[in-house]
């Protein structure tokens, strides 16, 4: 059976509905440190600009005013944790090199780890103002960086800057380029030679591909007896297993490296080819030897 409905005169008058007793809400109070964060209900803060940093050509760079007492602030800038002072005092750097040379001797061991530092270094400005600076002290000290005192810092750096050339941001790659190529023009071969030959067979393909381009660019500088100096048999092999490298790069300097050798070596020999033949059936694998004799015959 169905329950009978209650009179409509006995139903609770209709009212609105009741408010609810608010609750309470802690809003905390907004801290000095927290006005960095964003906030969807506020208007977002200024961004401050972003710093810019000029790169100065070497042929812009000036001399230093009173340098003696400079050089010691040279120091502290390149110790600062603020990378803006860095590049500063790299800049300034590359101008007592440029200019003061004799001031900088001292600290260029210091100046060489600031460089490999700065290259490890994710911003880019800071990157290629230590590749810059390194560019200008290869032309400055020259051979000198080779000294017992620098040695290790130079290894490091020429690591680096093969690194940096085998990267895929263009300036920076076109930069450290430019370095390599203020190195080879400004050391001796033979020596900077030894220091490259540990790189053709680097893991990474672009670095052996960068350190083959200088060693050709040596060896193309340097006469039969400087070849000899260094090995004329351990050049052909060199050139030899990079003939085959995987990059077109590689392959070039390759070529470039034989021919050198080649051309040094029948230079005043009538029969070029007998000569160039029997020299790599004695020191080459066949594989390598044909490869050699075929490759210079077609030149």
């Amino acid at each position: 059976m169905a329950m009978a409905l209650r009179p409509i005169h006995n139903a609770l008058p209709t009212t609105p509905e009741r408010l609810k007793k608010p609750t309470k809400v802690s809003v905390p109070t907004q801290k000095k440190s927290d006005l960095g964060i964003n906030d969807e209900n506020k208007a977002p803060l200024p961004v401050a600009a972003e710093a810019t940093i000029d790169y100065i050509s070497s042929e812009n760079l000036k001399p230093i005013s009173d340098p003696d007492s400079n050089i010691q602030s040279l120091i502290e800038g390149m110790d600062s944790k603020d990378w803006i002072k860095v590049c500063e005092s790299l800049n300034n750097a590359r101008r007592f090199a440029l200019f003061h040379s004799d001031l900088l001797v001292p600290t260029l061991e210091k100046v060489m780890v600031v460089l490999v530092k700065s290259m490890k270094n994710p911003r880019s400005a800071l990157i290629k103002t230590s590749i810059m600076a390194s560019a200008d002290i290869f032309n400055a000290f020259g051979d000198s960086l080779l000294d017992s005192t620098t040695s290790d810092a130079f290894d490091q750096l020429l690591l680096q800057l093969l690194l940096k050339a085998s990267q895929d941001k263009r300036f920076v790659c076109e930069e450290a380029d430019k370095a390599l190529s203020a190195m080879v023009k400004s050391l001796t071969p033979l020596p900077l030679l030894n220091r490259l030959k540990a790189y053709v067979t680097h893991t990474h393909l672009k670095v052996r591909a960068k350190a083959a381009i200088s060693i050709s660019i040596c060896v193309s500088k340097m006469g039969l007896e400087g070849m000899k100096d260094y090995g004329l048999v351990a050049l052909v092999k060199m050139g030899a297993d990079s003939l085959n490298d995987r990059l077109p790069e590689a392959r070039e300097a390759a070529r470039s490296i034989v021919t050198s050798v080649y051309n040094a070596y029948t230079e005043n020999e009538e029969e070029k080819q007998e000569v160039w033949l029997s020299f790599c059936e004695s020191n080459l694998t066949p594989i390598h030897a044909h490869a050699m004799v075929k490759f210079t015959s077609s030149q």
